[in-house]
């Protein structure tokens, strides 16, 4: 018997909150929530780290579903990461979207200055993808179903 009720969200630690912010907005999330200078108690222990803060905005789709909670640290200062890192290295390497027109949400990305980490793929004329990276080295797997 399994006690998991819900996928609720995907947590991102960034260094630029508002460009991550701006970033998954375009893509078409909607801000939820915002938690600026989170600190105390909570956040050492559920984190922990001791003295801890950080400032978190919590984005979902428009129709709900699974979340994106980005979070960056005031204390301690965040590492540097591997922004260069690609599909294959070891770790959550992407966030995926379902999409209703994959080239619409590619062209306001790219307005934005985001653009393709390889091409855009066809499997089994059922699924369109690609991934994008944007700011800090997240890369967002975008799928749109075609048949």
């Amino acid at each position: 018997m399994t006690h998991v009720r819900a996928f609720d969200h995907v947590g991102i630690t960034v260094g630029d909150l508002d460009a991550a912010t701006g970033f998954f907005v375009a893509l078409g999330l909607e801000v939820e929530g915002t938690f600026p200078g989170m600190e105390g108690e909570f956040l050492d222990t559920v984190c922990g780290i001791a003295d801890a803060r950080t400032d978190i905005v919590m984005l979902k789709a428009p129709g709900g579903g699974t979340g994106v909670e980005l979070s960056s640290f005031e204390r301690p200062g965040h590492g540097p990461g591997l922004p260069g890192a690609m599909a294959n290295e070891i770790g959550i390497r992407s966030v995926a979207f379902e999409v209703d027109d994959l080239d619409a949400v590619l062209a306001r990305l790219s307005a934005h200055g985001y653009g393709l980490i390889g091409g855009i793929g066809e499997y089994e004329n059922v699924w369109r993808m690609t991934y994008v990276r944007g700011p800090e080295g997240i890369i967002v797997e975008l799928a749109q179903r075609i048949g």
